[in-house]
């Protein structure tokens, strides 16, 4: 089987926020998944019947930055605490997988929580909500 990731399966989405791309690459992706809109409703001899509100899946990568420079963790809280930018988890933006080298439209999905180490700072989960991809190539 060919190598598959989630830029197979989303539409070309436009960001609200596409002066600049957020290409911190992170120390680790810890997590992709992946998931329809769908419910499961439970009949009473035990069958089940679907409902698919949508078929664009919908994705969620989460990554770690435990050390990195000062630079690189200015450039992610610069993202999400500018209004014009993230604005924390309510703006989209343009966000490099250096992983599987597309590039997505993505919002935050949780808090940035940001620790300071000996001449390195970190930050150690940020969950990200893929919106979609940038261009189809």
């Amino acid at each position: 089987m060919a190598i598959s990731t989630m830029y197979l399966f989303l539409e070309i989405a436009t960001p609200d926020y596409a002066t600049t791309t957020l290409t911190v690459t992170p120390q680790e992706v810890i997590v992709e998944d992946g998931q329809f809109n769908q419910e499961i409703h439970l009949g009473a001899d035990g069958s089940e019947e679907v409902v698919t509100y949508s078929t664009t899946p919908i994705f969620y990568v989460t990554l770690l930055w435990p050390q990195k420079s000062e630079a690189d963790i200015g450039t992610i809280f610069d993202f999400y605490f500018d209004t014009l930018k993230a604005k924390g988890v309510a703006r989209s933006f343009k966000w490099d997988h250096d992983g599987d080298g597309h590039t997505y439209v993505v919002k935050f999905r949780d808090k940035l929580t940001r620790s300071d180490y000996v001449f390195k700072m970190g930050i150690n989960s940020v969950r990200l909500k893929v919106i979609g991809k940038v261009t189809d190539a």
